[in-house]
C-alpha cells in the first residue's frame, strides 16, 4: 500500500517536511501514525494524544481504515480564545 501523507502547522515545522509518500501495510490511520512516530526524534510529535487527521480531505478519527492511494493529513488541534 502507498499513501501520501501531508503534515500541517507545527507538525510540518517540527518535521521539516510538508509531505511524504509512505509504503507499507497500515490498516488504520492510527497504525500509520504509530509507524511514523516510531522513527523517534522529531517524529515523536505525532504521538500526541490530541492529534487531528483527515483521509482524502475528509476529517476522520484515528480508527479510519486506509486503502492504497489514500491521501492522509495530520495536523494539531486548533485552539482559540
Amino acid at each position: 500500500m502507498t499513501v501520501e501523507v501531508l503534515f500541517f502547522a507545527r507538525y510540518r515545522e517540527a518535521l521539516g517536511v510538508d509531505s511524504e509518500t509512505v509504503d507499507g501495510s497500515f490498516a488504520t490511520m492510527d497504525a500509520l501514525r504509530e509507524h511514523l512516530a516510531q522513527r523517534g526524534g522529531v517524529w515523536d510529535v505525532l504521538a500526541e494524544q490530541n492529534l487531528m487527521c483527515a483521509r482524502n480531505e475528509e476529517l476522520c478519527q484515528l480508527d479510519e481504515p486506509l486503502t492504497d492511494g489514500d491521501e492522509v493529513a495530520f495536523f494539531p488541534t486548533v485552539t482559540g480564545g
